[in-house]
């Protein structure tokens, strides 16, 4: 799956847009603005999901992406496109708007507070 064909499976969704890819690990890493909302593996695309989403994901059907390191199995919080969604604009929009809102609270959860160090420096100042 190339950028283009990821653009058609959204076109229902232009507030997902502008979609960008990037090369990574032998795939495709999926950005809405500065956030990774998807990647590409092995042929299969795989949507962001978070503890808010993850159950209508396996309600649906989909399937976490695992992969093995070092001798066991890592599962990742990227779980494929359920399979309706892929010939239905509308439900894959809907699928690709859950994904960046998981992706976007993933993101807001990494930006990192002020430290302590910084926030004694700043207090002393």
């Amino acid at each position: 799956m190339n950028q283009a064909a990821i653009e058609d499976l959204f076109a229902a969704a232009p507030d997902l847009a502008p979609l960008r890819t990037r090369r990574m690990f032998g795939g495709l890493g999926v950005y809405s603005g500065d956030v990774m909302m998807a990647l590409v593996a092995y042929g299969e695309l795989y949507l962001k999901v978070d503890g808010e989403t993850k159950p209508a994901f396996e309600a649906a059907g989909a399937r976490p992406f695992v992969y093995e390191s070092k001798g066991s199995r890592a599962v990742m919080s990227y779980w494929t496109l359920p399979d309706p969604a892929r010939d239905d604009p509308d439900d894959a929009a809907r699928w690709g708007r859950l994904a960046l809102a998981a992706a976007r609270r993933a993101a807001g959860a990494k930006r990192p507070k002020a430290s302590s160090r910084a926030r004694t420096r700043a207090s002393r100042g």
